[in-house]
C-alpha cells in the first residue's frame, strides 16, 4: 500500500502534488487531512501549513496484479506450455507461482530464463505505472526454493574446502539474487570471508581464507 503525506498552504495544492508524485488518478486516493492549515496573525505571522495523508487505494494495486498475471499468461500461451498459475499479493511483492511439469523448460540454465520472464514482467509494471512500489517475483516448480538450498550446501562445501587448503576460490558467475544467498550463508563463517569482482553479468563471488 502506498502511502504520502503532504504539507501544504492548501488542500487543493496538496492534492495536485500528490496526484503527480504517486502518478494516479484522484479516484484512486484516499484523502485525510492531519493538520488543518492556519493563517497566523494577519494573516501571515504564524501561519502553518496543513498536513494532509494520500493513501493509493488497493484497485490500482488490484490492476497491476492483474497485469502480471496477464502478461505471464501470454508467455505460457506463446510458449504453448500449458500449467496452472497462481499469482497472489504480499506487501509491495506480486508472487506468481507457475505449476505444471512442461513449465519446468522455461527455467532455463540456472535459472536464467526465469529471471528473464521476472524481470520482462516488472517492465511490464513499470510501463503502466512507472512509479510503482510493486516488485514481481516468479518461480515455477518451486525452482527458486530448491536453488537456495542448493546454493547455501555448496557455499558450505566451498567454505570447508577453502579453510583446508587456505586458497582462496572464485565461483562460478552468478546474478546478484544467488550472490546475495551465499554472502548471507557465511556471513558468520570465522574461518572465511566473501566478496564480488566484475561487473554483471560477468560478477563472480570470491571466498577467501580468512588469515
Amino acid at each position: 500500500m502506498k502511502i504520502l503525506e503532504i504539507r501544504s498552504k492548501s488542500k487543493e495544492d496538496a492534492i495536485n502534488q500528490a496526484l503527480d508524485k504517486l502518478n494516479v488518478k484522484l479516484e484512486d486516493l484516499k484523502i485525510e487531512v492531519l493538520e488543518n492549515p492556519t493563517k497566523g496573525f494577519l494573516g501571515f505571522l504564524g501561519a502553518k501549513d496543513g498536513l494532509y495523508k494520500f493513501t493509493v487505494i488497493e484497485k490500482e494495486i488490484e490492476k497491476e496484479v492483474d497485469i502480471a498475471k496477464s502478461f505471464i499468461e501470454n508467455i505460457l500461451k506463446n510458449s504453448n506450455i500449458d500449467a496452472n498459475l497462481s499469482v497472489t499479493q504480499e506487501g509491495n511483492v506480486i508472487k506468481v507461482d507457475i505449476k505444471g511439469q512442461d513449465a519446468s523448460a522455461l527455467i532455463g540454465r540456472r535459472g536464467e530464463t526465469l529471471d528473464s520472464i521476472q524481470l520482462l514482467t516488472g517492465l511490464a509494471l513499470n510501463k503502466i505505472n512507472k512509479n510503482s512500489s510493486m516488485r514481481v517475483l516468479v518461480d515455477i516448480e518451486d525452482y527458486r526454493s530448491k536453488r537456495e538450498e542448493s546454493l547455501i550446501r555448496y557455499a558450505h562445501k566451498v567454505a570447508r574446502e577453502v579453510s583446508k587448503t587456505k586458497k582462496t576460490k572464485k565461483l562460478d558467475y552468478m546474478n546478484p539474487y544467488e550472490r546475495r544467498i551465499i554472502h548471507s550463508a557465511l556471513q558468520n563463517n570465522k574461518y572465511v570471508s566473501t566478496y564480488s569482482e566484475g561487473t554483471d553479468p560477468y560478477r563472480r563471488l570470491v571466498i577467501e581464507y580468512i588469515k
